[in-house]
């Protein structure tokens, strides 16, 4: 028998063939299983996890808006806000790992969604067409910023793809105090309004990022890491003093329902550091709570509204007239016959004042008294004066809607444009703008920028009026309020200055004489002066209107709130004293009268 026939027979070549098949099969497989886990592993590895794993944005808290004694006016508060991925809901009736269930146990998209509308307590129909409109994407909001309680009976539900986020809502303590001042955001926590627009950037802070692994239902099954830690936004620390703030709004609103007025602004500001300590407007609004929100009710007008400011003017006019030498404080003024006439345009005094002094004119606020000093000036001395105290010029608080205000410049100027320029007419500025004035006259002419941030460094500012005549007219307003139409701004136990100016709206056409602008711009204690104030009420309908009783009182009742609050001396202790006895015989005469 042939050896090599026995060792190679169709037998052993056919088991040879099948070790050579299951060997290169092996190899194959071996080869494919070492290119997926070694030579392909990253890119399986991305495949893998953007089917399971999910990276999300991690909100950051946005910065607290503070006041100058640390009281909160904005803050972030934590909620759920409850969302969907309509793209695997809707891929239910395709998905395997679904359709390998027992038919009773399938998830079905129709029923999915009306479970949740019951767990909503919406309607099926309408949810439903949402989640229609959606369908092809990952991701819907169902509710935003819910509390924890309604969130969790929603995902108690437990509805595929249904799921929620962390956000941040924002909550204002004082409400419609501060509500132009702070501003407010909107549901995705961005500023819209106020502080919160200006400084959108600081105080939003920078959001992290974390990675997780999802289960079909959109749940977490792990958290994975978190890839970038989120930085809170930066707390802001504003010049205001709620105090002051509380009982500035709470007298402008009464003034306002009292005289039927259209609207109203008031500003305190301290003179030595031009920090504003309060800043309050009407109409205002909840900002916790914008569901009747009137657009109206938005504006800051205390830095964005503008008027002309009338008789208030007639201070600088006269401290123009002292800066340029030609007065004194001796000087008289003929304002004989008590008009003066310019073609068909006439200026009038409530009455011929005759010869009077500088501190005459403010008292009686002669408009015919004001005219004659202007026109025996440089034509510019007035607007120069004006020009250097920031009369049309922006303040700089960097507030959105800031106005600039209105100074005109004439090539050549008529004398009546001087004359009416020297009472406050033929200009415009805010509220804000003329506090700032006032509060250089009352910082012995040293002008220093208005800030609404609480300020650690005194800061730096110019001399626009030289410091002796600066105090030469604030004592000449202490007599308009002791001796004119200030009266009811006096305070008990300090001496106040200021002026009061009632001026005509300008309407269409013209100037409207049933339609009238209330003022009082003031400063304390008169002697030492710490605070200058600005109330401005605009169009009264009561049957007061001059600034001396409509806004005098609301400056009274404010500044003295703010100068006791604040600890502020008095500088008149002997009126404290006035105020003691006239309060002693009030109560023995109602003893007398009860007996």
């Amino acid at each position: 028998m042939n050896t090599n026939e026995h060792n190679f027979s169709p037998s052993k070549w056919r088991l040879y063939l099948v070790y050579a098949i299951a060997f290169a099969l092996f190899s194959v497989a071996a080869g494919r299983l070492f290119y997926l886990t070694v030579l392909d592993k990253e890119f399986l590895q991305n495949q893998g996890e953007m089917r399971a794993v999910r990276t999300e944005s991690i909100p950051a808290t946005r910065g607290m808006i503070l006041d100058r004694n640390g009281e909160p006016l904005a803050v972030s508060t934590p909620t759920w806000t409850v969302i969907a991925n309509p793209k695997m809901l809707w891929g239910l009736d395709k998905d395997p790992e679904n359709l390998s269930k027992p038919v009773g146990e399938r998830l079905y998209p129709e029923k999915e969604i009306k479970r949740l509308a019951d767990a909503m307590g919406v309607g099926s129909a309408l949810l439903k067409e949402r989640f229609e409109i959606n369908r092809n994407k990952g991701f819907m909001y169902l509710k935003r910023q819910v509390p924890p309680p309604e969130a969790e009976v929603i995902l108690d539900a437990d509805i595929v793809g249904v799921s929620k986020i962390k956000e941040y809502k924002r909550f204002y303590p004082a409400g419609e105090v501060t509500a132009q001042v702070v501003g407010f955001t909107n549901i995705d926590d961005k500023g819209q309004e106020g502080i919160e627009l200006a400084y959108e950037q600081a105080l939003q802070g920078q959001p992290g990022k974390i990675s997780y692994m999802k289960d079909l239902k959109g749940n977490i099954i792990r958290t994975l890491g978190q890839e970038v830690p989120e930085q809170a936004g930066e707390n802001i620390e504003l010049s205001i003093d709620m105090r002051l703030q509380y009982m500035a709004y709470r007298e402008l609103k009464a003034v306002v329902t009292e005289q039927r007025a259209s609207s109203a602004s008031a500003v305190i500001l301290d003179v030595r550091t031009g920090e504003i300590l309060a800043m309050v407007n009407q109409p205002s609004f909840n900002p916790n709570d914008r569901s009747n929100l009137e657009p109206d009710e938005l504006r800051n007008r205390a830095v964005i509204d503008l008027f002309e400011p009338g008789s208030t003017m007639k201070p600088f006019s006269v401290t123009a007239a002292l800066r340029s030498g030609q007065y004194t404080t001796e000087s008289t003024i003929d304002t004989n016959p008590g008009y003066l006439r310019f073609g068909r345009y006439t200026i009038r005094d409530f009455r011929n004042y005759g010869d009077i002094d500088l501190e005459t004119l403010l008292v009686k606020s002669s408009n015919v008294g004001t005219s004659r000093i202007a026109l025996s000036l440089p034509q510019d001395t007035i607007w120069n004066m004006f020009y250097e105290l920031g009369v049309g010029s922006p303040v700089g608080l960097g507030f959105p809607g800031e106005a600039t205000g209105k100074l005109p410049m004439h090539p050549k100027w008529h004398p009546s444009e001087i004359a009416t320029l020297s009472y406050g007419y033929g200009l415009s500025l805010s509220t804000l703008q003329l506090a700032q004035a006032y509060m250089t006259l009352a910082n012995h002419g040293y002008k220093v920028p208005v800030t609404l941030f609480k300020q650690d460094i005194p800061p730096q500012g110019d001399q626009v009026i030289p410091a002796n005549i600066a105090q030469d007219v604030v004592h000449m307003l202490q007599a308009v309020v002791t001796k004119g139409s200030g009266k009811k701004a006096q305070i008990p136990g300090y001496n106040v200055a200021g002026k009061t100016g009632t001026v005509h709206k300008v309407g269409s056409g013209g100037y409207e004489y049933d339609q009238y602008i209330s003022l009082f711009a003031g400063i304390a204690p008169a002697t030492n002066p710490r605070l200058a104030m600005v109330v401005m009420v605009n169009d009264p309908k009561g049957r007061k209107y001059y600034g001396g009783e409509v806004s005098a009182p609301v400056f009274s009742r404010v500044m003295e709130g703010a100068l006791t609050t604040l600890n502020i001396p008095p500088d008149r202790p002997e009126g404290l004293r006035e105020v003691r006895l006239d309060n002693t015989n009030k109560a023995s005469h109602r003893i007398v009268q009860g007996n």
